[in-house]
């Protein structure tokens, strides 16, 4: 187990050593270390080494411009200059939540990024200012649509943070994928396999084999087949994929760069890196704040009060686990699986820092 200050001090060291400037060392380093708390490992320490193979490779930009290239009084195109995903997206949810300040609402399409870890940490950021908070992403392509063989999407997650009164605030955050990249990551390093319907191989037939996108395989859409409703999980991924890519003049669909090193460069381009959507929407420009946190409380009592089946626990409200989970983990510490903690140790050695395997 680590505590939660050495993780956050190696990984700022880490990004400094890359270029990073002390500050955006520690955005990228904060979002990595609150997917640690809420348990979610899968983008967590584990990306560390994929930015770092992306710096060596000299395919990320450690000391960027981030710049808004268009706005109106709600809206704004962010360019991110190549940055670190993390460093382009606070610096665009800043700016959806400064125009919602103004105008009620701000939305933000950012092209010419990078893989911007979890989603759930740009919401919460609007949270803190009485807002709703929503954003999404686009990502390599991983996924194959129904009956595509090869793969045209990313995971393209979504995620929405609705604040509450009493209650703890409502936080999804998902892929629209049955499984994201991270974990299948997690399941290889563990020598565990996946259960059907996560992914499929070149042929298009079902796999249980976690590195088989190694292999010429995909991930499917969230549903898995047909028959369970991948179509509508492809949809979703496509309105993920537009919102970030097409409205901002990023790469959509087979044209998204590469999240990690090992796969090539794509030498065909529809636009500028990777896209992602940002958007605030303050509740006072729809109705008291104190009355819909009120509404916002009954509604989680009426779900979490619900009537559920005999042996099971009772209804979640998202946000729920991952909450639970933080409070575990700040007691516990941060568990960094062995085959990451000795990839860590590498990179470590190989900038001059320290670390330590436990």
């Amino acid at each position: 187990m680590y505590t939660y200050d050495y993780l956050l001090n190696f990984s700022k060291s880490v990004f400094m050593k890359m270029g990073c400037n002390e500050e955006d060392a520690l955005t990228a380093t904060l979002v990595f270390l609150a997917a640690e708390l809420r348990g979610l490992p899968s983008h967590g320490m584990l990306r560390i080494k994929d930015y770092y193979q992306l710096w060596k490779s000299d395919r990320i930009n450690t000391k960027p411009t981030i710049r808004i290239v268009h706005e109106s009084p709600s809206t704004a195109v962010v360019d991110g200059d190549n940055a670190i995903g993390m460093v382009a997206s606070v610096f665009s949810m800043n700016v959806a939540i400064e125009k919602a300040k103004k105008s009620g609402t701000g939305w933000v399409s950012t092209r010419n990024s990078n893989h911007f870890g979890m989603g759930a940490y740009y919401i919460m950021m609007a949270l803190q200012h009485n807002m709703i908070g929503i954003c999404m992403t686009n990502a390599n392509p991983l996924v194959a649509p129904p009956h595509a063989t090869k793969p045209l999407l990313g995971t393209n997650p979504i995620a929405v943070a609705i604040p509450a009164d009493k209650q703890p605030p409502f936080i999804a955050d998902f892929s629209t994928t049955a499984i994201s990249r991270g974990k299948l990551v997690v399941a290889a390093k563990k020598g565990e396999k996946v259960a059907h319907g996560y992914v499929q191989d070149k042929f298009g037939n079902p796999s249980d084999d976690p590195e088989i996108i190694e292999k010429g395989g995909a991930m499917l859409p969230l549903g898995g087949d047909l028959a369970h409703g991948s179509h509508k999980g492809y949809c979703v991924g496509a309105i993920v994929d537009i919102f970030s890519a097409v409205l901002s003049g990023a790469n959509f669909g087979p044209f998204v760069p590469p999240s990690v090193a090992f796969l090539p460069v794509l030498k065909e381009k529809v636009g500028k890196g990777t896209g992602h959507f940002f958007g605030a929407m303050r509740i006072d420009a729809f109705q008291p704040a104190d009355e819909f946190k009120a509404g916002m409380d009954l509604w989680i009592e009426t779900f979490r009060n619900a009537d559920h089946a005999e042996g099971k626990p009772g209804v979640m409200i998202p946000g729920d686990m991952e909450r639970i989970k933080e409070t575990e983990i700040r007691k516990s510490g941060i568990n960094v699986i062995p085959a990451v903690a000795k990839e860590l140790k590498e990179i470590a050695d190989n900038l001059g820092v320290e670390f330590e395997i436990n």
